[in-house]
């Protein structure tokens, strides 16, 4: 819009000035050798207009045929160009599409077109190593290195050719070349930073960091976890040649990461060396209530030493109380509470562990308490099935590598602070729902008048030739039948027997007498293994047992043949006479016999104190022997010789 109106105000000033011309009177006149020639003013100013333009014309004509063949170059010249970067365009479109041939062509005649272009030089060292042909590549990034123009072009290319070929120092040495050439190169500054980690120089590590923040390579918050890695493994290094300053490093690590839990645990550590018991707990309780982790309950258990298990198990639950319903915590308090023997307090921590989230530790934890509190290797061994299909517990991880330890680097990649704290992943996820059952210790059952125990019982079976033959009868759960508290007289009418049962067999009732147990001094103790009741000792009258006694102590060459013995043993009972000990009540380890020794006594004095407890009933077994019991012979003796007493047992 201005310069229509500055268009317009122009040319209303020559408008004007011509118009003054026209109005002005007279005439000029020019006189030159004798020619006179006479204009009005306005005719002069537009001939002198014309001649002027009219030189201008014939000046540019004149140059323009003087200029001529530089014109025409360059001319030739943008023609050429514009073909090269056509080319050029063509073969980095080629490139990108993975067309090494093609894009090779076009490389080849941008660079003849164009033969000091930088991009022709990299799309052929580029086309090279899509191509396979790395040794080409090299000398094309090595021939660039001489430019300082590619300079960083060609080390970026070398440095990804040695670490192709596995060559760290090299590539390396190319990265701080190229970080010093120009400090602002992200992919320099962080491999540097990187080779300079796993190599554990952790003091150049620390200034090459600097540097990288400082060109704005890296925000603030990464700055200050990496710092806090390095400072934490730097102090690990001088933990026990520098003790001083690796304290203070961790307390600086600690300050910049307060979930850095390696840092908190070396500060710690390194105090309470110092005696500086509350700065190196309150070091690992701001920890504890930003990540929760196994070892700062461990170093927080023993950040005093000398302390008993009980001051440490208090010690742990303070620390567990600060952060509630995490499942560390509980774990710790349940490790604390076993090596004070607190069991119960153990056991319920452990409850609220394996209800909310069941973990492999939390399983293996709940048979060593099994173990230390009843000494029952068969709950230990149902706590550790159960272990084995639990998840994983938590680990340190980095680039699928499993660690117990946490270390800086990543020993793949190489990269910093890769690792992290989490379940490994492909590992056993099943979780079992466990009620209050399953926390509840099984004691051993007592037998009552209407249920049985499968345990080993024993019969006595009156065979055809009225040689009553003592076996070994397995029963489960068998329900006893009935049986009269009535005295019976000779020649009164038997119990009814049971079904199946032969009128020539005889049934011989085991009274249970269930045992106290008393307090030995060892409960709690892996020592009361040895103090445990056995099933056999369960079943055995405590006032037979000196009679049992006795009778083990019996030399083996005065005792009669056991068949004979165990005749006599059921007549006696059949008339209720006092029993006679049998071959099977000397053997002591044999409990089924000695059952079956006292099991004739009990169905004899059916009338006695006992009867009013109404333990004196009698239990019926439907088998006669063990499938795999040989039994006795009906005559050891008719073949003319006597055989070797032989063990009709089965224990």
């Amino acid at each position: 819009m201005i310069r229509v109106l500055i268009f317009f105000a122009f040319l209303f000033l020559v408008t004007l000035g011509v118009a003054w011309l026209s109005d002005l009177p007279g005439v000029i006149s020019i006189t030159w050798q004798g020619y006179v020639w006479e204009q009005p003013p306005v005719v002069v100013v537009l001939m002198a207009g014309l001649g002027l333009l009219a030189i201008l014309l014939a000046l540019w004509l004149v140059m323009s045929i003087l200029r001529s063949p530089k014109l025409a170059s360059r001319f030739f010249r943008r023609r050429r160009r514009e073909k090269g970067y056509r080319s050029l365009s063509q073969g980095l479109l080629a490139l990108g599409a993975g067309n090494p041939k093609l894009a090779r062509k076009y490389g080849v005649d941008a660079d003849k077109l164009l033969r000091h272009e930088p991009a022709t030089k990299l799309l052929l060292a580029q086309t090279a190593q899509l191509a396979g042909k790395h040794d080409e590549a090299r000398d094309r990034y090595e021939a660039m290195l001489e430019d300082d123009e590619t300079k960083s072009v060609g080390l970026h290319g070398l440095f990804i050719e040695a670490e192709r070929e596995g060559e760290p120092v090299a590539a390396r040495h190319y990265a701080e070349e190229a970080s010093q050439a120009t400090p602002g190169l992200e992919w320099a500054g962080k491999a540097v930073l990187g080779y300079q980690a796993v190599s554990h120089d952790w003091e150049k590590a620390l200034a090459t960091l600097e540097r990288n923040y400082t060109s704005k390579l890296l925000d603030k918050k990464t700055y200050r976890r990496q710092r806090a890695v390095i400072l934490t493994a730097l102090a690990q290094d001088l933990e026990q040649g520098e003790p001083d300053r690796a304290y203070s490093l961790a307390r600086e690590a600690h300050g910049l990461a307060l979930d850095l839990v390696p840092a908190t645990v070396l500060a710690a550590r390194l105090a309470t060396r110092k005696a500086e018991i509350r700065k190196a707990s309150k070091l690992i309780e701001s920890t504890w209530r930003v990540s929760p982790h196994p070892d700062l309950a461990e170093a927080y258990a023993h950040v005093r030493s000398g302390d008993s298990a009980v001051d440490r198990l208090k010690r742990v639950k303070s620390l567990a109380g600060q952060k509630a319903n995490s499942s560390v915590g509980e774990l710790a308090v349940a490790r604390a509470a076993i090596e004070a023997r607190e069991f119960d307090e153990a056991r319920e921590a452990l409850k609220k562990v394996l209800r909310s989230e069941t973990s492999r530790s939390a399983f293996v934890m709940m048979a060593e308490l099994e173990e230390a509190e009843h000494g029952d290797r068969g709950r230990m061994r149902e706590w550790l099935a159960r272990a084995v299909r639990a998840p994983q517990d938590k680990a340190w991880i980095a680039d699928g590598i499993v660690s117990r330890e946490w270390q800086p680097v990543s020993p793949v990649t190489g990269k910093l602070d890769a690792f992290e704290w989490a379940t490994p992943a492909g590992m056993s996820d099943e979780s079992e729902l466990l009620e209050d059952a399953a926390f509840d210790q099984p004691g051993l059952p007592v037998l009552t008048p209407n249920e049985a125990v499968g345990t080993a019982a024993a019969a006595v079976v009156v065979s055809d030739d009225d040689a009553p033959v003592v076996e070994a009868t397995p029963v489960v759960d068998v329900e006893a039948a009935p049986v009269s508290t009535q005295p019976t007289a000779e020649g009164a009418k038997a119990p009814a027997m049971p079904a199946g049962t032969k009128p020539s067999e005889a049934a011989v009732a085991i009274e249970p007498t269930p045992v106290a147990s008393k307090p030995t001094g060892v409960e709690g103790t892996t020592d009361d293994v040895r103090e445990m009741k056995r099933p056999h000792d369960l079943l055995v009258d405590p006032k037979a047992a000196p009679a049992a006694q006795a009778a083990a102590q019996t030399p083996a060459s005065a005792s009669a043949s056991p068949a004979k013995e165990t005749a006599k043993a059921a007549d006696d009972a059949s008339h209720g006479s006092e029993p006679v000990p049998t071959a099977a009540d000397k053997n002591p380890t044999a409990g089924t016999a000695a059952v079956a020794g006292e099991t004739s006594k009990e169905s004899s004095t059916s009338t006695s104190s006992k009867g009013k407890d109404g333990l004196n009933q009698r239990i019926e077994f439907p088998l006669e022997r063990m499938p795999d019991d040989p039994g006795l012979d009906d005559d050891p003796e008719e073949d003319g010789f006597a055989r070797p007493p032989r063990s009709r047992f089965f224990n």
